[in-house]
């Protein structure tokens, strides 16, 4: 191990204050990093998972889930950025549909849902050293989101980013806030235990958390999914999808020949000769959500017993300290899923849901998606597909991938797609308002730069 470049790096973290716990768990990482771990997880060592139970066949006694409902909190991990939009802020704060934005959508749903069940259904925020303010500044705007003394927010703990060449903490003088990452969201585990939230849930009277991410609308709370996870007596269950050729790129659960544990294996730890498989969706048949469920007694426990160290697999994910700047010093960011503590839990599980739950925005064709007509908010609050079938939208990275380019080129809104089944659009096009898509269609770079208010695109 290098010893000079961790204890700088444990150093570092001591004087901003990070709790012990969690530059435990750091250490653990490095450990691994200087050794060449890379958490490579080859096709040859699992077996797909082909057979999980599916929410359409769960049938539950309504009191039952009414007990199991007060009994569960909602986690939301609020701690990205957007920078692959070009944000520099809570990617939550983005406005989404009808000028609310995710984190107001997010907390209507929550509120929606007590007043329809009577649960308590506290919301609770995983924000980031970078999101606290902005998103802590939003929600003072509902003084009826608080439950009990329950903090609103729990704050993910932070690491140095490490020079590629050395291991290193990086330094970069020109903005020192670069230095720093958050550890990936395996850190809610880590998070929930070092700032008192877990203890407090269960000292509430809260047994089970629903988890997801703050750019997914899908994940309305609900009592179904509650109350099927607490009949399972499982302590730990994954939401999962079925896959399409549009989901290869999303991780999938899968069964280790060496112990015969569910295991969650993402891009990033697939060997590139084998991403065939990987992409494979009738191999691999469904895909991993991001939506999670937890026993907290269950979490707290395993906690104790390995000292706050959850020992999730590694991620290597090598950047540059500036991502804006290819050009500055690499680094390597010492991350972990909070997915793959799935293989930790004896006795998880995984449940396949409706594609319904699942509507994250990753990019700006997805949220022209969800801005369209294809999509209405009902009044759960939940974002109710219109169509038989979403079309299939590509922009063209160079003149709408971030998303103030995005929001200069759609000034009166994004075009109605009712009745479109794709589109494509190549070059920089600005469109007016009132535009209608249709069937297949596709504006090419030949095309008028100015797409006329009211203008049919069809074929």
């Amino acid at each position: 191990m290098s010893i000079e470049g961790l204890a700088a790096a444990q150093q570092k973290m001591t004087d901003a204050g990070v709790p012990q716990t969690a530059i435990d768990v750091f250490t653990h990482y490095y450990a691994q990093l200087e050794d060449g771990t890379t958490g490579s997880i080859p096709e040859e060592t699992i077996e797909p998972y082909l057979d999980p139970p599916e929410l359409e066949d769960v049938t539950i006694d309504p009191f039952a889930a009414k007990e199991v409902f007060d009994q569960l909190a909602i986690i939301n991990l609020n701690g990205g950025l957007g920078t692959s939009m070009g944000m520099d802020r809570a990617k939550s704060l983005l406005p989404v549909r009808d000028g609310r934005s995710f984190l107001q959508i997010i907390v209507e749903q929550v509120l929606a849902a007590r007043r329809a069940t009577g649960a308590r259904l506290p919301l609770i925020f995983m924000n980031s050293f970078r999101t606290r303010e902005d998103t802590l500044e939003v929600l003072a705007q509902y003084p009826d989101l608080p439950v009990g003394d329950l903090p609103l927010d729990f704050l993910q703990n932070k690491e140095p980013k490490l020079r590629a060449d050395d291991l290193t903490p990086v330094e970069h003088p020109a903005d020192p806030d670069l230095e720093w990452c958050p550890p990936g969201h395996g850190d809610i585990y880590t998070a929930l235990q070092t700032s008192g939230l877990l203890q407090q849930l269960l000292d509430a009277g809260f047994r089970y958390a629903s988890v997801s991410n703050s750019d997914n609308l899908g994940t309305v709370p609900n009592p179904v999914i509650a109350s099927w996870f607490a009949s399972t007596g499982a302590p730990y269950a994954a939401e999962l999808c079925r896959r399409t050729p549009a989901d290869r790129k999303g991780g999938h659960l899968a069964i280790r020949k060496s112990d015969g544990r569910l295991i969650l294996r993402d891009t990033a730890q697939t060997p590139e000769e084998q991403m065939h498989f990987f992409t494979d969706e009738h191999r691999h048949p469904f895909f991993h959500t991001n939506n999670l469920w937890f026993d907290l007694e269950q979490v707290a426990a395993i906690l104790a017993e390995r000292d706050g160290v959850m020992g999730l697999p590694l991620i290597r994910n090598e950047k540059t300290v500036d991502p804006a700047d290819k050009a500055s010093t690499k680094v390597y960011q010492i991350e972990s899923a909070m997915g793959a503590a799935i293989e930790v839990f004896d006795g998880a599980t995984a449940i396949v849901v409706d594609r319904s739950r699942f509507l994250p925005v990753k990019a700006t064709s997805d949220l022209l998606l969800v801005r369209s007509d294809a999509y209405e908010l009902d009044e759960r609050m939940a974002l109710v597909q219109k169509v038989e079938k979403v079309a299939d939208v590509s922009l063209d990275a160079e003149h709408y991938k971030l998303v103030g380019d995005f929001e200069t080129r759609f000034p009166e809104g994004v075009p109605s797609l009712r009745e479109a089944s794709s589109l494509a659009v190549e070059g920089d096009h600005v469109f007016g308002a009132g535009v209608v898509v249709r069937g297949d269609a596709r504006v090419t770079a030949e095309d008028p730069a100015q797409i006329p208010a009211g203008t049919v695109l069809d074929g």
